[in-house]
């Protein structure tokens, strides 16, 4: 068999640790995959850190990053043991808690200590993805636009890629030219704050408790005029800027809360549907993936806005759209451990190529 990698990740939503072993010779097979979800005391804790105003001792700080590691290892082992083999390498993407690529000491912090794994696993594991094309002048985000060339593209058909985690990225594949790659603002983040505010869960499942608000036009309007969506590409962003502080400066007292996440919602599907209108370079078909394809409000309110484009998920192009993300990390430490550049600075905006990821050997 040909070797199999490990991708590994927690993205935006905070809610677990997706794990997909795939083959990529001769071409992408996916073996296994699995979701392991964080405890609600877990996630509670990387939620408070992965806020614009979080303060932390760095003891709390360290024993959050080994336990992570920690988890991340056990994500792997169980996911091999029940495949019945091993892996030539794990792609470990960690758990963002802090992404601030511009200003004057720009930065990407990932948690899940990296040696942790390889010394539970016993296997080499690649992490830390982001930094280098940061330290570069990238973005460090989003970093699958690649993967998703290589996986995703038509000769003839120029189509998007978009995926709903807590933040929304899209890839733009159209023939002919560069691949395109940007953050367009929030798909879940918000939508999950608010409902774990006035729901006590941790998300709103399937978009039911926005479908029974209404939806206030002026309010989304207003929320649309957020410098980030005038910004041009390269860009990206994170918890850090839509939180729940945004929304608290922004949001009128005397709106009810079904009411506000029927706005969010319809928030994270305009938002997205201009991105496309503005860049998607006259894309035909846009192939979904993350978390979000199973909120069908989302995905309905996205099919309204873009009325004559082809929506499906990335399942109708023969991917799982829950595992996208892993299968990228196992795609980026194998590009690492192959001395291949993993970045595209067309996508990040970084000065050029750079090998993605750091090397820890197996014990």
């Amino acid at each position: 068999m040909s070797a199999l990698y490990l991708g590994l990740i927690s993205g935006t939503s905070a809610d677990g640790i997706d794990a997909a072993l795939v083959c990529f010779e001769p071409e992408l097979r996916i073996i296994a995959t699995s979701t392991t979800p964080y405890s609600a005391a877990l996630r509670d804790r990387v939620l408070a850190l992965a806020t614009s105003n979080a303060t932390i001792m760095l003891d709390d700080y360290g024993h959050l990053d080994v336990e992570l590691g920690a988890a991340f290892a056990a994500a792997a082992l169980q996911l091999l043991r029940e495949a019945g083999v091993n892996a030539s390498a794990i792609g470990s993407h960690g758990q963002t808690v802090c992404h601030r690529p511009n200003g004057r000491h720009p930065f990407s912090l990932q948690i899940g200590d990296p040696s942790v794994i390889a010394e539970q696993s016993g296997i080499v594991t690649v992490a830390d993805f982001r930094r280098a094309d940061v330290a570069a002048g990238g973005q460090g985000a989003p970093l699958l636009p690649a993967l998703h060339a290589a996986i995703f593209a038509d000769a003839e058909i120029p189509r998007a890629i978009l995926n709903l985690g807590g933040i929304a990225n899209i890839t733009v594949l159209a023939p002919g030219h560069d691949v395109l790659g940007f953050d367009t603002g929030p798909a879940n983040c918000l939508l999950d704050a608010w409902a774990s505010r006035h729901l006590g869960t941790p998300r709103d499942e399937g978009g039911a408790w926005a479908r029974s608000g209404r939806v206030d036009a002026v309010l989304l309007s207003h929320w649309l005029t957020d410098p980030y969506f005038a910004a041009l590409p390269p860009k990206s962003t994170g918890r850090e800027v839509f939180n729940l502080d945004w929304l608290a400066a922004r949001l009128p007292g005397d709106l009810a809360p079904a009411d506000v996440q029927a706005t969010l919602l319809a928030f994270s599907a305009r938002s997205i549907a201009d991105a496309l209108r503005a860049h998607g370079r006259g894309a035909r078909e846009v192939y979904a993936c993350g978390g979000g394809v199973h909120n069908a409000a989302l995905m309905d309110a996205l099919r309204a806005e873009l009325a004559n484009v082809h929506l499906d998920t990335t399942a109708a192009l023969g991917v799982d759209p829950d595992y996208v993300e892993a299968i990228g990390f196992a795609w980026l430490a194998r590009a690492r451990l192959s001395g291949v550049p993993g970045n595209l600075p067309a996508v990040t905006g970084a000065r050029g190529p750079r090998l993605l990821g750091a090397i820890y050997p197996a014990p």
